[in-house]
């Protein structure tokens, strides 16, 4: 693999920030609205801020003959699927524990890769995903408790792993004939109206308004981690091979525990200082290329 620029390192710090302190946020605004509800307010206004980027750019929202298929597709797995199965997981499950079996995703884009594709993982990207799912489970230890307590949030949370990881397949293999930022707009705008029919039949059309932090959280939601972190993630998942940009996203769980370290004084248990060691050391691998001898 070739060397990493900086433009790739930047992208992933700020998808690790934006996505990484997400989950605690939108936890407490499910306290006040129910799940479609809120996911319906975050999407339309990452919708209405993707159309506003593509539109600033010039770019076109046209969507190129026979991608509709792949887009509709990709639009339930990435978008779909991953707002209400997450939104689930964390009303069965704390947040920190949920975010953990989300970001699963590496695990299951090399097995799937491995077993559908073909793909053939180099002896260093296999170490990297060995350690990298070290991490995972590290985080995951002092969650089973909590799992077995709550079957259905372990249910919802690998469920958004797995089509996440199914989605970004379909973004990867497909040529999307110089879709570039409508490709993101599309998929959230795609996505909105089964989950605003969801919200009118299932929860119910809102009989308030929200509370100024509730709106100020759907808004940083819809505008920040799901309008630029998927474009961002979407970018990544065009510069990088499938399963690099997989394993990229599991230093997003980090992001929780260090600032609960650094900011809230929060203790660092061996579990959690051995999950952000392999993570560093999975990432190294993965992103820096070995030196030829």
């Amino acid at each position: 693999m070739n060397r990493v620029s900086p433009k790739v390192l930047a992208l992933l710090l700020a998808l690790t920030l934006m996505w990484g302190t997400n989950w605690a946020m939108f936890r407490t605004a499910l306290d006040e609205l129910p799940v479609l509800t809120f996911r319906s307010g975050a999407l339309l206004a990452g919708g209405a801020m993707l159309a506003l980027i593509v539109r600033f750019r010039g770019e076109s929202f046209a969507v190129p003959k026979g991608r509709w298929p792949a887009l509709i597709a990709a639009s339930a797995m990435n978008l779909g699927v991953w707002n209400v199965a997450t939104s689930f997981a964390v009303l069965y499950l704390p947040s920190g524990h949920a975010s953990v079996l989300a970001y699963t995703m590496p695990l299951w884009v090399a097995a799937m890769g491995f077993v559908f594709f073909g793909q053939k993982l180099t002896g260093r990207l296999l170490l990297a995903i060995v350690i990298g799912a070290t991490a995972v489970v590290a985080l995951m230890v002092p969650n089973f408790a909590s799992y077995a307590r709550a079957p259905l949030g372990l249910f919802w949370g690998l469920l958004a792993a797995i089509c996440w990881a199914i989605g970004t397949f379909i973004v990867k293999r497909t040529d999307w004939g110089g879709m570039r930022l409508s490709l993101t707009f599309w998929q959230v705008a795609i996505t909105l109206p089964p989950v605003v029919l969801g919200m009118v039949l299932i929860d119910g059309l809102p009989d308030h308004w929200p509370t100024t932090p509730t709106l100020l959280v759907m808004l940083y939601t819809g505008t920040l981690p799901m309008a630029f972190g998927t474009l961002v993630w979407f970018t990544l998942v065009r510069l990088l091979p499938t399963q690099v940009a997989a394993l990229s996203s599991i230093a997003i769980p980090i992001v929780a525990i260090v600032s609960g370290v650094v900011f809230l004084h929060e203790p660092l248990s061996t579990l959690q200082a051995v999950a952000i060691a392999s993570t560093v050391l999975s990432l190294w691998l993965a992103l820096v290329p070995s030196r030829s001898v």
